[in-house]
Parts: structure tokens; sequence; C-alpha cells
């Protein structure tokens, strides 16, 4: 089994620094043009199934690299994005940085002290519901011998990442830092166990990551 991991394209809150975490935010132009650049590179790939968070961002990234193929693409939200409550629409970072996003930013400068508020989502529960899903994927027998597009996010591709590297650590979940936008990583699985062969494989020119 070949698993080709990648983040969704760039939109306009990832360009102006507001949280977006489960909000529904399309891709923008430009997040569009990254995923055609990257469908471009991938195109002579074989893929033969597809799963993506239900987000609409993630899924039209998908829909784009998998352009005219006509197999599945499957929405599991177990891969969907961290959920961060009450955080959400909140400018991070930027010129009109909100000042109560300090709490917030946490989450990225020292995530073992994060706390969510009470309707956000907890990084071990991130760890939890991703890894369920990593694991269930790399075992179904049937899936064994196929290629398979997993389209999903930031936060989200980071603890599938961090779970195959062996790394279920809170307080260092960045330390490989946050994936662009479009970027892919390559899994091998061999007898239900992943082993990463290539990570932040970028097929586009230019800035991708806002």
């Amino acid at each position: 089994m070949i698993l080709y991991i990648i983040r969704h394209g760039e939109t306009d809150w990832n360009k102006t620094h507001k949280v977006q975490g489960r909000t529904d935010i399309p891709l923008n132009d430009h997040g569009r043009h990254l995923a055609r650049e990257t469908a471009e590179g991938m195109k002579k790939l074989q893929i033969d199934l597809a799963y993506t968070s239900p987000l609409s961002r993630a899924k039209e990234t998908a829909q784009i690299i998998l352009g005219d193929r006509k197999i599945p693409l499957i929405m599991d939200r177990r891969i969907e994005e961290f959920s961060f409550g009450s955080y959400e629409g909140m400018h991070c970072g930027g010129e009109d940085q909100d000042p109560e996003s300090v709490e917030f930013n946490r989450f990225f400068t020292d995530t073992a002290n994060y706390i969510p508020p009470n309707d956000g989502e907890t990084v071990s529960h991130l760890y939890e519901r991703t890894g369920e899903f990593l694991q269930w994927l790399c075992q179904k027998e049937e899936l064994q011998d196929k290629a398979i597009l997993i389209s999903t996010h930031g936060a989200a591709m980071t603890a599938l990442l961090n779970r195959i590297k062996g790394n279920l650590s809170v307080g260092r979940f960045w330390k490989d830092k946050v994936p662009p936008n479009c970027a892919v990583s390559v899994v091998e699985v061999v007898d239900g166990n992943p082993t990463i062969k290539k990570e932040g494989v970028i097929y586009y020119k230019g800035q991708g990551k806002t």
C-alpha cells in the first residue's frame, strides 16, 4: 500500500492569519492554483482511491488532484481538521492580530500547555482519532496493493505523520513544523506497518504556505 497524504491548498483565512479549524472555508484562487500544480506533478502516479476530510477545502483539493480519474472519493471525519472551538475566526497573526490570540498561539508555541476552549478539541483526542483512521486503513487486507490519496489539514496531517514516526508527545507536536499548503508525504505500508518514504514534497514553484 502507498499513501499520498496531502494538506489542502491555501484559503483566504490562511492568507489573513485567521484561525480556521472546523470552520468550512473554501480554497481561494491561489489555493486552486497550488492544487492544479500539484495535480500536474502527480498526474503519472497511480491512485486507486481517495479519502478526504469532509471540509470543502480538503475535498476540492482532492478533486483537483484526482482530475478525470474515475475512482472513489470517500469522506472520513477522522481526518477532519483540529477543532479550535470559539477560537475559530480569530486573527492570530499579522497587522489585525487579536490581543486575545495569545492563549490560542500556545497551540503552536507551547503545545504542552495549550488549553482548548470548552467547545474545542485536545491534541490527545486529535492523535486518537487520526491514529484510529491510520490503523484501520493500514490493516484493510483488500487495500494492501492499492495507492491511496489522503486529503487533510495541517494539524491532522501532522498528527498522522507524528504517529508514523513514533512521536505522540503533545509538547513536541510541531517538532517538524506545519506542512505547507499542498505538501505531499509518501508513506509505504508493508504488513500493516507504515513508513514515511518522502515528506513535504512540493510540486509548485514559489511561495505556497501562508
